[in-house]
């Protein structure tokens, strides 16, 4: 049964923050970029980022991994605990992690895709946390820090407060190699993004949000990891999809089995991420074919949200996890999904 939340305190220039790898160590692949993101982390929050032992270890084992999580909770010096990005095996990490001291030492977790994982454990023990930020990529990578980015993580560890969520009007699915010079002063290739996509009935709600990478929830149930049903009753669903990019068909195998699961029926709304369609490893050189593999995506996601719970606002196309520029989101904390003004506004208390 989810704990009671517990209220995280923001932090203020000149604090400590962790910044760990409770995943992929990204700046033992390149340190520039890490540095980099060092750098403008402070000169964006004036915060002081402190690495661990395994900040910067690559193949770290999942024991001293979850250490350094740990020992960043409970460092009282320490005010919040960013990662430097996801990976693939944060299943193995978060057994080791000493539940009794994140739960007694709450404060903003900030990690999307992999870290999904310690969202949900964070979410289980009452402790509301940030969905997004990845210092490799959304602040060490490119000539900049995204405006949409700087407020979020601004508000997330400093200023609190409701936003209303926008569309910066562009959007890149990946940025070039970490490992290439470039990386250090230029975006990827970045395109024109469309409006977003509403369903469901023109009402407002608001709720706490739960979710994530859909692939890392589908993990989290083989490993009996779910929150229970009845935790989510009313809360705003998070949905996104990794650099990976599952086909159609695979999402809508994942989001149907959230729905015979009953959390489709439970949740008051759901919140889609714009997703991406090219990779590294797979090239779409054709626009028109990206968008039609994104509206494949939203139609099976807005039909299986229907076919559970036609009661659900759903708005799909939202600039956050596996984008840039990315919109950090509350994990945990409040959304409001309004189908009228067809506006999304998130309390980053």
């Amino acid at each position: 049964m989810r704990r009671q939340t517990t209220a995280t305190p923001k932090a203020r220039p000149g604090d400590r923050v962790a910044v760990l790898s409770p995943a992929l160590a990204a700046p033992a692949v390149s340190a520039a970029v890490h540095e980099q993101a060092m750098r403008r982390l402070g000169e964006v929050t004036g915060l002081i980022p402190v690495e661990y032992p395994t900040t910067r270890l690559l193949n770290a084992s999942a024991e001293a991994r979850a250490a350094d999580v740990t020992a960043a909770f409970a460092d009282p010096t320490i005010r919040a605990v960013l990662a430097t990005v996801g990976g693939d095996d944060q299943i193995t990490v978060v057994p080791h992690i000493d539940t009794d001291v994140l739960a007694a030492n709450p404060k903003p977790f900030l990690g999307y895709s992999d870290n999904t994982h310690l969202h949900n454990l964070l979410w289980g023990l009452g402790v509301p946390s940030f969905y997004g930020g990845s210092t490799q990529v959304h602040l060490g990578a490119g000539p900049g820090v995204d405006e949409v980015h700087r407020v979020s993580l601004r508000a997330a560890l400093l200023d609190g407060g409701e936003i209303e969520l926008t569309d910066p009007g562009e959007s890149e699915d990946h940025g070039l190699l970490w490992t290439d010079p470039r990386a250090l002063h230029e975006d990827g290739d970045r395109e024109p993004t469309g409006p977003w996509a509403w369903a469901g009935p023109a009402r407002s709600v608001s709720g706490r949000t739960w979710g994530g990478c859909i692939e890392v929830i589908y993990q989290i149930a083989l490993a009996g990891r779910m929150p229970a049903v009845s935790d989510l009753e009313g809360a705003v669903l998070l949905i996104e999809t990794s650099e990976e990019t599952p086909p159609a068909a695979q999402v809508r195998r994942w989001v149907r089995s959230l729905g015979e699961g009953g959390i489709l029926g439970a949740v008051a709304g759901v919140l889609v991420a714009r997703p991406p369609v090219t990779s590294f490893e797979k090239l779409v050189p054709e626009k028109r074919e990206r968008d039609a593999l994104r509206a494949a995506q939203r139609d099976v996601v807005v039909t299986e949200v229907a076919r559970y719970n036609p009661d659900a606002v759903v708005c799909v196309g939202v600039p956050f996890g596996h984008t840039r520029p990315q919109w950090i989101v509350p994990h945990g904390g409040v959304v409001r999904l309004d189908g009228v003004t067809r506006t999304v506004t998130a309390d980053y208390s």
